[in-house]
């Protein structure tokens, strides 16, 4: 989904809010044999939560007030490789791991060949049930290419020893 075809951008923003309803909030995709879940609120411009972590990013890192986050044109237009991630997860061309975030278990699932990368934190209810709740997607930068594949290799050496 590409801006320019698109006559403003909020009409851009309603058809990928759209886009991510169907394939991502409302498509029971699962990851791992676990349903994969989104948060819709608190709620901005009466779009949910996990939307607004897939299409934009903060002005810094310190800033968290979600009002301020900046639209991204790549995850906007890759709004719809949020599901195929999920669901490729095992295929050739993805790898995936699992990393400490603070508290929070993530996995980080990359599309290799593309740079993208989703990430998912695991949760469980308070009745035992587990299930993983969508964070955020984004493109990768060189920097981070490099960290991921530390990460990676390092959580494949301790899964092997």
């Amino acid at each position: 989904m590409l801006m320019r075809d698109y006559s403003d951008w909020g009409t851009y923003e309603d058809a990928i809010y759209a886009v991510y309803l169907e394939t991502v909030a409302r498509a029971g995709l699962q990851f791992c044999g676990e349903l994969v879940k989104v948060r819709f609120v608190p709620t901005t411009r009466h779009k949910a939560y996990g939307f607004w972590h897939l299409i934009s990013e903060a002005p810094s890192q310190n800033n968290h007030d979600e009002d301020d986050r900046i639209p991204d044109l790549q995850r906007c237009e890759r709004v719809r490789w949020v599901a195929w991630c999920i669901q490729n997860a095992n295929a050739l061309g993805f790898s995936w791991w699992e990393n400490q975030r603070g508290r929070e278990t993530h996995v980080v699932i990359w599309a290799e060949q593309h740079d993208f990368a989703v990430v998912l934190a695991k949760r469980q209810t308070q009745h035992g049930l587990h299930f993983y709740l969508l964070k955020t997607a984004y493109c990768l930068r060189s920097h981070t290419i490099h960290k991921f594949i530390r990460e990676r290799d390092a959580y494949r050496a301790a899964q092997k020893g």
